[in-house]
């Protein structure tokens, strides 16, 4: 196993010899420097764990050695050796980036506990970066399929948006990659090195929504038995992500809006302002500006976070892209090989099929065909019923009533899609592009708590809702 290396820089050449033996006894592979220039050459050519530098020398001090060492080599902790030590000096060093600041009249224990300490720590810093980096490398196995001009024009935006600071509103239907597209303007960024956090504000209750994100402090509310960093804490120095945004409360907007308009946050139960550094992505499946036109968004929110609006094309709107999905799935769910592709009846079914779920739907698909199949090419039995059946003007959703209002026309429209889908209402809100929450909540608005007495004998017999289903 090899000898972890000590880089020494000292202009005192009994210094020098000292540390040199005292780290060799230890089990170190030591090599010294006269100086700071002498140093970085020899940086340029080694690999070390630990540097160690005095910090009055004549040619470069060791604050400059420190920062010259950290710009080429930011994870490799740097211990500054005075024989003056000073408070001022301690402090500038610390901010600067160094590991420790010792004397050098400090016991041989002392000095040699410092280094090992410095030694863990540049290992955790390592393994902390491999794992970012892992992490970077398998969210972009998860990268975003398309040659389509839609899917371009979408790329050229991540291009020219993902290196600012500007919040940034992605539209889109359920299913069409928000979070992934979220994700690469993220790895894009200078922020790519710091966290990516995420939250669906249609997933949670209300009232936990606004602890999530902001936090919460002990005794704030039944349950708060200590103080709890939020969402937007966590995510100090990198990208916070908000799903569904517009599934957020009134009361939430107006703290969010606090968080973009002030850069800081109050945790719940708390009254000091807490300073945030996080850039905001934001989604949804919604129309906001209707929604600010109906009092249900708040319209300065939406001004903020509707900086940089980009809009991503439904599946249907990209056909030419299936087949370019469909292979990266079959290489995902069979990285084998063991299915060789599929046959061309099944894509052209698929080619067909509007995709109501969009490229989650599709994935869904390919999955479940790649479990389904024995081996070689994917048939088209392989495939689910819905999706060979393709449209039809039995399971026809089209409303002809050009003569009721907006409200009536989506009243029927949702009734037409629950009736569809057997009032199975989760795959409703599928199709519909909308949050289960908030079908829920129009239900209630229409008057509709269950399956509508008046509709019964329009509900599909035992047979239909399994084919519907």
């Amino acid at each position: 196993m090899e000898r972890p290396g000590v880089l020494i820089i000292d202009d005192e050449e009994s210094m020098r010899r000292f540390l040199t033996v005292l780290l060799e006894k230890e089990g170190y592979r030591v090599v010294s420097a006269s100086s700071g220039k002498a140093a970085l050459q020899v940086i340029d050519d080694e690999e070390f764990d630990v540097a160690i530098t005095d910090l009055k020398m004549p040619d470069m001090d060791g604050i400059e050695v420190l920062e010259r060492i950290k710009s080429k080599c930011p994870s490799l902790p740097v211990v500054i050796l005075t024989a003056h030590a000073t408070t001022a000096s301690a402090i500038d060093a610390l901010n600067k980036g160094a590991h420790q600041y010792i004397e050098k009249k400090a016991r041989n224990d002392e000095i040699a506990l410092v280094v090992k300490n410095a030694l863990s720590m540049g290992k955790l810093q390592s393994e902390n970066h491999a794992l970012k980096q892992q992490l970077r490398k398998s969210g972009a196995d998860r990268k975003i399929i398309g040659s389509a001009d839609e899917m371009a024009k979408v790329f050229r935006m991540i291009e020219k948006v993902a290196d600012t600071e500007a919040t940034i509103l992605i539209y889109g239907e359920s299913g069409t990659g928000k979070e992934l597209i979220a994700r690469e303007i993220h790895y894009q960024s200078r922020r790519a090195q710091g966290p990516f956090v995420s939250i669906n504000c249609g997933a949670l209750p209300k009232d936990l929504l606004e602890s999530n994100l902001f936090g919460h402090m002990k005794g704030s509310f039944t349950g708060a038995i200590k103080d709890q960093p939020g969402l937007f804490t966590v995510s100090e120095g990198g990208t916070f992500f908000l799903d569904e945004v517009g599934e957020m409360a009134p009361a939430t907007q107006v703290k969010l809006l606090r968080a973009l308009q002030e850069r800081e946050i109050i945790p719940v139960g708390g009254t000091k302002p807490v300073r945030i550094n996080v850039r905001l992505i934001a989604a949804t499946n919604a129309d906001l500006e209707r929604e600010v036109n109906e009092g249900r968004f708040r319209t300065d929110l939406f001004y903020r976070l509707n900086v940089i609006p980009l809009r991503l094309p439904a599946l249907r709107q990209r056909r030419d892209d299936i087949p370019l999905l469909v292979e990266h799935f079959l290489k995902l769910y069979a990285p084998q090989g063991e299915i060789t592709g599929i046959a061309n009846e099944g894509l052209d079914a698929l080619m067909r099929y509007d995709w109501p779920g969009n490229v989650r739907e599709l994935e869904n698909v390919i999955e479940r065909a790649v479990i389904l199949n024995e081996g070689g090419e994917i048939r088209i039995q392989d495939l689910p019923e819905k999706v060979v059946r393709g449209p039809s003007k039995q399971g026809s959703l089209v409303i002809d009533t050009p003569s009721l209002t907006l409200e009536e026309l989506e009243r029927e429209y949702i009734l037409k899609v629950l009736h569809h889908t057997g009032w199975q209402k989760k795959r409703a809100s599928e199709i519909l592009g909308i949050n289960p929450s908030t079908l829920y909540r129009k239900l209630l608005s229409y008057g509709i708590r269950e399956r509508s007495p008046a509709r019964e004998e329009d509900a599909p017999g035992e047979g239909e809702q399994a084919e519907a289903a």
